[in-house]
C-alpha cells in the first residue's frame, strides 16, 4: 500500500499538539502510536507509517486515546470517494504474541537506566543531564559485579569517581533509592522519550501501586 499525505492532529488544531512541532514531518518522526496486542499486552512503538499499514490491512481491533494523524490516499475509481486513514495513539491488534511478555527481561541500555532512575544520582540525590551521568555497579564489576538492573544504579561522574570499585557500605555512601527491575508496562514507558499524554496515562495505570511512575 502507498500511503498518501500526512495531516496531523497539530495541522488541523495546533493547540493539541503535545509538542511545538510546525514540520509535519518532525510529527512523522517523533510520534509513535503504542500497539498492543488484542488482549492489552504491549507490543511495540510503531511509526505512524507503520500504524497505518495495520489499519489498512484491517489488522485494528480496537483503539484508545486521541486521533494523532491521518493519511489522505487515492480516489476510488467508481465512487470518486477518497481513501482516509485515522490514526489513534493506541491500538490493538489481531494475534497473539509466541512468547509470553511477562517472562521477558527488560533489555538493559544506559538511557533506560537513567530514565528509571529519573536522572538521579543515587549517591548525591542531585539531577543531571544524561551527558553527566553514568552506569554505576553497586556491586563492583571488579569484585564480581554483573551488569544487571538489581545491580546497577544512575550516578553523577564525582560519585561514581569517589566510590571506584568498592562497595557503597565500604566507600560509606549509601544508596538514596534502591534498584528494581522494571516490568512488562515500565519497560514501554523507558523505551519512549516521546510519549504523548493519554499514552503516559493508559501505561501508568498499569504499573504497580509502588512504581515510581505513580509519584
Amino acid at each position: 500500500m502507498q500511503l498518501g499525505r500526512l495531516h496531523s492532529s497539530a495541522e488541523k488544531r495546533q493547540d493539541a499538539c503535545p509538542f511545538s512541532v510546525v514540520d509535519l514531518t518532525d510529527w512523522r518522526r517523533v510520534v509513535k502510536v503504542l500497539k498492543l496486542t488484542a488482549q492489552g499486552l504491549p507490543q511495540s512503538w510503531v511509526t505512524l507509517e507503520q500504524a497505518a499499514l495495520h489499519y489498512a490491512a484491517e489488522d485494528v481491533r480496537w483503539e484508545a486515546g486521541a486521533e494523532i494523524a491521518c493519511f489522505r490516499g487515492g480516489h476510488n475509481a467508481v465512487t470518486g470517494k477518497q481513501s482516509v486513514i485515522h490514526i489513534n495513539s493506541i491500538i490493538g491488534t489481531k494475534g497473539m504474541p509466541n512468547i509470553n511478555p511477562h517472562e521477558l527481561l527488560p533489555g538493559l541500555t544506559n538511557g533506560k537506566l537513567f530514565t528509571r532512575d529519573h536522572c538521579v544520582c543515587a549517591y548525591c540525590g542531585r539531577q543531571f543531564h544524561e551527558g553527566d551521568l553514568t552506569r554505576e555497579h553497586i556491586l563492583p564489576a571488579s569484585a564480581g559485579g554483573q551488569n544487571t538492573w538489581m545491580n546497577l544504579v544512575t550516578a553523577c561522574r564525582s560519585c561514581n569517581h569517589r566510590k571506584g570499585a568498592r562497595t557503597p557500605e565500604q566507600a560509606r555512601m549509601p544508596l538514596l533509592y534502591t534498584p528494581y527491575t522494571p516490568t512488562l508496562w515500565e519497560d514501554f514507558i523507558l523505551r519512549n522519550r516521546r510519549i504523548l499524554a493519554d499514552q503516559m496515562e493508559f501505561l501508568v495505570a498499569h504499573v504497580p501501586r509502588g512504581s515510581r511512575w505513580r509519584s
